[in-house]
């Protein structure tokens, strides 16, 4: 499997998820596995690329063709309870950033 995000030609957007994770896995295996089945159902996702060390700090950048395609990621019910366990349970601390991609380019 290719780690990465097969996304389009500029521009897109990226919605990068950095995040301590709390120790335990408490179910957060299996709803990480559900949210990235769910994002690739919602309209104008393109993908996603993730990376977490030993000690629990990790990065997600999970990528989309719109603002209004993240609004409404942001806005699904069963993304909305897995934020709501996030804040709960599974990060001592987190930042999201959105940001527009405007140049790519490769090896």
């Amino acid at each position: 499997m290719n780690p990465f995000a097969q996304t389009p030609k500029p521009p897109y957007y990226a919605v990068i998820f950095s995040s301590q994770r709390t120790a335990g896995d408490q179910g957060y295996g299996e709803m990480a596995d559900r949210m990235v089945e769910l994002a690739a159902e919602q309209p104008g996702y393109l993908g996603v690329e993730s990376v977490r060390d030993e000690s629990g700090f990790g990065i997600t950048v999970s990528y989309w063709a719109s603002l209004e395609a993240i609004r409404e990621w942001k806005r699904n019910e069963e993304h909305r309870v897995a934020q709501e366990k996030g804040r709960q349970m599974w990060y001592g601390h987190y930042i999201t950033r959105i940001c527009k991609v405007e140049r790519d380019y490769t090896l």
